[in-house]
């Protein structure tokens, strides 16, 4: 036996091969293009190896070259093909012999005789088998028109390479021979490359007979019983039957020795199928061979116990049929068996081919159902490059009333949704009362057109699944709101003259250490616009695209020219963009630092987290910084959820080396330490962290109050205690949860806060940050005023508000600020999310209790500092 077998097929014929290697314990290899790699016969095989060129699949196992180079490559000594490709082909046997491979079939010289149908007749007359009237093959169309003289009609042209239903036509009457010679001479030049044809008599409504036989090389040959194979469709096979009903024992005696004698007069080798017609009268004919295994083998194999696949191997490996056991005296039929063919064909459309993935994928099973298939599965995707065939439904029992009832069953269990199929065209067929019977011939479909438009399933759990899906993540609220396009709402803006000179050109000029020395030394208070970033992550979810940032961005360049930064990126908006907007953030950055060239971006950065939700190797947080600087980032605020400076520290460093791009690094928040009863989080405890993070290397120390905790003394206390001690810039954000933050800001500032965090007034207030506006107004005409103007910050109300109502199925949920903050604590930017998950549980009108336990799980924790992701262990803690 050999000890590797490589299968030159795909689908379903290869994993069938490789099953019965298995079992007789021989190595497996598979071969495969690149369109193919996802197939699951490559999965099958022990090892597989691809073959061909990128973008041409089907040339790919066409290529004998790259079979044979992938044989070498395996080690492999025997090449298996399957049926179509290169199972007929004589030039695949001829180069496995010059290899030294075994080539499982028959010998090239049996190929060439059988491939060509004229050939194979004239041998079956010299056998003594008796054939149709036929004439000699040629190329020349006069001549192949005047040679129907001798045959008269109705009569077939055929190709003599042909195979499949290809190259061939049926002429019923004169006057259309030379049309369909021509359109059969066009076809197998294209499919074979070999237009020469003949003409053949026509038996009218024949039945298709085909005897299984297996031959060894010593000259024994056997036969496995008859096939019918009738049920066709252009002269394609759709169900076939063994034995064939209503067939008189006498007569199929008869046929199987014509089948025998003609393989054993041209030496034929291994599994083929010896192919006859049989007409009204019970006279048979020969009309072909097919020197191979064929698609509906599995009929035979049920109703003979015999596997005919196991048996090529075996054969070719040098086997008798002795030695398999295989004496005509000794193979018995048992029962009855029909395959039917499942394919991705639409008959209500000449039997298109569809193509898609397959949304889901149910089979039948119970007694007497086999299944032969390929990559048939859900999510599979079904391509225009192969066949159409999925699985092979062969169903058997003891009388073929019994198979046909079983067939009905199996065929209705199926759900196959995504694609179209067949079924429904398989099942009218097997309720035929013709079929149910065993009337058939080769006309049985022709004569019965409404099988064709049989009806469709009506999919309706798919269906109901889909609207339920829609409604679930697309419309929870409804349908969705009529608004008022937001573009109409920008403000008048020139924005063909260039953006005036800002923070960008400043740190560029300064860079890192100068620009923080500058905002250290300046007297008016700087201020950071978190619109694009963390106001619309607090109040919506991150859910604002890309589209309506971009439109409101060349306007901020031009009209608000003095902000401090615009932040933009990173928190939960990297996430976001990718799991729900399908968007890439990466192009929201550069798309963003160029239309805003003259104002610095920033981005919230979590530490070694970067944007994520675990730890990731220093390499990921160097690459992840170089790569954000060079997309145009210039600001990096970094944090960590428990004020762990030695996680924060590899961020620091990263952001350092790139030379050009500030570390504004935070402290994180939370209690109060104006409370003369606070032990945990007081002034010497930020003092501390404070020190290490200058430390450590940052060019601005944040502070970074998330849940909107720090109160205005509190405020003044703790910035003056940071400047008065450290030489670094202190930038102040908030959220504005309690609705009193704008104070907090204005005894910062008093207390010489350097730069605070604001959004535009109508992405404002409860979750976000204190409104721009309001800010601008309480420090104009101050010693400390923003140098914003007011009423370019009063422009951009409209659109952010008409933005807002198109995304206000996101809306957090919080109507009004909340005083409850400074009881649970909870982070702005994740109460929006919790009173969701809330409401979801079937909680959500009892979300003070919620509140209570958030407090009551942060006190057994140890009241951590509650902020991405320590925030969500608190929370989920809260919820269970």
């Amino acid at each position: 036996m050999f000890r590797k077998v490589l299968v030159a097929n795909r689908g379903e014929i290869a994993i069938r091969a490789f099953r019965a290697a298995l079992e007789l314990g021989v190595g497996t290899v598979a071969v495969f293009p690149h369109e193919d790699r996802n197939s699951l016969h490559r999965a099958k095989a022990d090892e597989s190896y691809q073959i061909g060129e990128v973008g041409h699949p089907v040339r790919a196992y066409l290529s004998v070259d790259e079979v044979i180079r992938a044989a070498r490559l395996a080690g492999a000594d025997a090449v298996y093909p399957g049926y179509g490709f290169l199972s007929e082909n004589p030039e695949l046997a001829e180069a496995c012999e010059e290899a030294g491979i075994t080539f499982v079939g028959p010998p090239a010289r049996v190929l060439h005789l059988t491939g060509n149908k004229a050939s194979a007749i004239t041998a079956a007359r010299d056998a003594g088998v008796a054939v149709l009237k036929s004439s000699a093959p040629s190329s020349d169309v006069d001549a192949v028109v005047d040679s129907a003289e001798d045959i008269g009609f109705p009569i077939f042209v055929k190709a003599v390479a042909g195979g499949g239903g290809r190259g061939m036509r049926r002429v019923a009457e004169r006057k259309a021979l030379r049309e369909a010679i021509e359109a059969a001479m066009r076809e197998a030049e294209s499919a074979f490359g070999d237009a020469t044809v003949f003409l053949e008599q026509a038996v009218v409504n024949p039945r298709h007979i085909e005897v299984q036989i297996l031959a060894d090389a010593r000259g024994n040959v056997v036969h496995l019983y008859e096939r019918d194979c009738s049920v066709q469709r252009r002269h394609q096979k759709v169900i076939e039957i063994a034995p064939a009903p209503n067939l008189d024992e006498d007569l199929r005696n008869r046929i199987c020795a014509d089948a025998v004698a003609f393989a054993r007069a041209i030496g034929y080798v291994n599994a083929g199928t010896v192919e006859f017609l049989l007409d009204e009268l019970g006279n048979h004919v020969f009309i072909e061979m097919n020197p191979r295994i064929q698609v509906e083998h599995t009929v035979t194999e049920e109703v003979t116990d015999r596997d005919l696949v196991i048996a090529q191997l075996r054969i070719a490996a040098g086997e008798t049929l002795d030695d398999l056991g295989m004496r005509q005296q000794e193979i018995y039929l048992h029962g009855y068996a029909l395959q039917c063919r499942v394919t991705t064909e639409d008959p209500s459309n000449e039997f298109r081919p569809d193509t898609g993935v397959i949304g889901a994928y149910r089979s039948p099973g119970g007694p007497g159902v086999r299944l032969d298939g390929g990559t048939t599965h859900a999510g599979a995707e079904v391509s225009a490059h192969f066949d159409s065939l999925l699985v092979k439904l062969t169903c058997r029992g003891r009388s073929f009333r019994t198979a046909v009832r079983r067939a009905r069953r199996a065929v209705a269990e199926f759900r196959i949704r995504g694609v179209h199929t067949n079924l429904p065209f398989l099942a009218a067929v097997l309720n035929d009362p013709d079929f149910q019977a065993g009337r058939v011939t080769t006309s049985f479909i022709e004569e019965r057109p409404h099988l064709l438009t049989a009806r469709q399933p009506a999919d309706r759990g798919t269906r109901l699944l889909t609207f339920l899906a829609e409604t679930t993540v697309n419309r929870p609220n409804g349908p969705r709101p009529k608004v008022v396009e937001p573009a109409v709402k920008l403000p008048a803006c020139d924005l063909t003259q260039p953006a005036p000179t800002g923070s960008r050109q400043l740190l560029h000029e300064l860079g890192p250490h100068g620009f923080a020395s500058w905002l250290r030394d300046r007297e008016s208070v700087a201020v950071t616009d978190t619109t694009f970033r963390d106001a619309h992550q607090s109040l919506l979810a991150t859910r604002v695209r890309s589209h309506d940032l971009l439109a409101v961005a060349p306007y901020v360049a031009r009209t608000m020219p003095g902000l401090l930064s615009l932040e933009c990126w990173g928190g939960a908006t990297y996430d976001v963009a990718l799991r729900f907007l399908a968007e890439d953030p990466w192009d929201r950055l550069a798309a963003i630092s160029e239309v805003v060239p003259n104002i610095c971006t920033q981005m919230l950065l979590r530490g070694r987290n970067t944007v994520g939700y675990t730890p990731y190797p220093i390499e990921v947080t160097d690459a992840f910084v170089r790569e954000a600087t060079d997309a145009g980032l210039d600001i990096f605020r970094i944090f960590d959820a428990l004020n762990d400076v030695s996680q924060m520290r590899p961020a620091i460093d990263a952001v350092c080396a790139t030379g050009k791009a500030v570390a504004e690094v935070a402290l994180c928040y939370t209690g109060d330490l104006s409370d003369p009863g606070e032990r945990l989080y007081t002034l010497g405890y930020y003092l501390r962290l404070a020190e290490q993070i200058v430390h450590a290397g940052a060019h601005v120390l944040a502070i970074k109050d998330m849940a909107g905790l720090l109160r205005p003394p509190a405020a003044k206390t703790l910035v003056k205690a940071l400047r008065s001690r450290f030489d670094l810039p202190v930038h102040l954000h908030t959220h504005d949860t309690a609705g009193g933050q704008l104070a907090t800001l204005l005894a910062a500032i008093d207390a010489g806060v350097d730069a605070v965090d604001a959004a535009v007034a109508s992405m404002s207030g409860t979750t976000s940050q204190p409104s721009l506006s309001a800010l601008i107004a309480a420090t104009d005409h101050s010693d400390r005023e923003t140098g914003l103007d007011l009423q370019a910050a009063c422009d951009l109300e409209p659109y952010w508000e008409a933005v807002r109502k198109v995304y206000a199925p996101f809306e957090s949920g919080l109507a009004s600020p909340t005083g409850r903050v400074y009881h649970h604590e909870i982070p702005g930017g994740q109460l929006s999310n919790l009173r969701q998950q809330a409401i979801a549980l079937g909680l959500g009108d009892r979300f003070e209790l919620i509140e209570d336990c958030y407090a009551a799980a942060d006190r057994m924790l140890g009241r951590l500092v509650k902020v991405t992701p320590s925030s969500k262990v608190v929370g989920d803690l809260a919820l269970h």
